[in-house]
């Protein structure tokens, strides 16, 4: 099996990388070469190639010439796509280079807010606000165009809240990833939970996206398709904060505040429109039967208990990982005051 990823470093792509390595595949990385240290170079082959800056001839010359001429790639997977734009410069390029052409959307361009908890593949897709998934969205629909009308070889997968050992899921955080909540819990300090904490959310570690995903590879049943791939587990908001509490060994002090008002409240470039009202904080189970009639041997392995613990202990043992945010942390002081400073305003007056 000859398998091109583009990007393949990323949350879910590293995970896929390493158990296509582990199959014994011919595995090719085309990327930047920014982060290709996280493998072993047995594992794969390099085509270094900024995919959004050259032209699609170029590139697509340097993998003709990757693969010896009259070959063909098993499998392109496109984690790094996310306009229509982009999506039809990949069609442009891998038209007739390709037998699967495998497009990474995302579960939030289902419909928001749901008319039903329960999400199938066929479930509307419609989320006014959040502009990154109605681009993927108008890339789904694109490439299943190309599939009616050319025959373009595509499957659409949609992972939902997928996670790895760098950063652990949460709600609400700034844009350095997860370290300043975990802080602010070993600091005694109260942590932001949107809502109320009881909205269902389901996590996926990238280990067991992975283990599905390379299923789905090669499989004719699965061209044409769109396939979620999510764990059968779910958790509230308040499980996953009280877990992440626990591992650390400290008691949770959680502010609940509605989301609404974070979302009027963002500033320093936090989307909280997008990640929360058009995601996050709508409760959502995922019906994996398509998923399990493709890859009828799987079955997620790792609870969010186990694999968030997990994550808690590699990132104390990782200084790298401990990224601080500064101006986060004062936001969610700002913001918690303010809250505080209302109640006490009524309850005095």
């Amino acid at each position: 099996m000859k398998i091109l990823f583009i990007g393949g470093t990323g949350t879910i792509s590293s995970a896929i990388t390493r158990r296509a390595a582990q199959l014994g595949w011919d595995v090719y990385l085309l990327n930047r070469g920014n982060r290709k240290n996280e493998f072993k170079e047995q594992e794969f082959k390099h085509i270094a190639c900024d995919i959004r800056a050259e032209d699609a001839s170029s590139i697509r010359e340097k993998l003709e010439k990757a693969l010896g001429k009259g070959n063909k790639f098993d499998s392109v997977a496109e984690f790094i796509a996310f306009t229509p734009e982009q999506a039809e410069k990949d069609f442009n390029i891998f038209d007739g280079l390709c037998r699967q052409y495998i497009f990474i959307s995302s579960a939030s361009a289902y419909q928001k807010p749901p008319s039903s908890y329960l999400i199938t593949e066929s479930s509307p897709l419609s989320n006014p606000l959040w502009k990154y998934t109605r681009d993927k969205i108008a890339c789904e629909e694109y490439l299943i165009e190309k599939y009616r009308q050319n025959g373009f070889p595509v499957t659409i997968v949609r992972p939902s809240h997928t996670y790895d050992e760098r950063s652990v899921p949460l709600g609400v955080h700034g844009a350095n990833g997860s370290w300043q909540v975990l802080k602010r819990i070993l600091e005694g300090k109260p942590v932001i939970i949107h809502g109320d904490g009881t909205s269902l959310w389901t996590l996926t570690h990238n280990s067991d996206f992975a283990r599905a995903f390379v299923r789905l590879i090669g499989n004719i049943h699965a061209i044409g398709e769109a396939v979620q791939i999510t764990s059968d587990e779910s958790v509230t908001w308040n499980q996953i904060y009280g877990i992440i509490a626990d591992s650390l060994n400290t008691p949770l002090k959680a502010v609940h505040i509605a989301s609404e008002f974070l979302d009027e409240c963002s500033q320093g470039g936090y989307d909280f429109r997008g990640s929360l009202l058009g995601d996050k904080a709508n409760t959502v189970v995922f019906d994996n039967a398509k998923l399990k009639r493709l890859a009828p041997d799987f079955t997620a392995k790792i609870r969010a208990d186990e694999g968030i613990k997990m994550t808690v202990s590699n990132i104390l043992a990782h200084s790298e990982l401990q990224i601080e945010d500064p101006e986060f942390d004062k936001w969610c002081d700002k913001v918690i005051s303010a809250l505080e400073t209302v109640k006490n305003t009524i309850k005095n007056s």
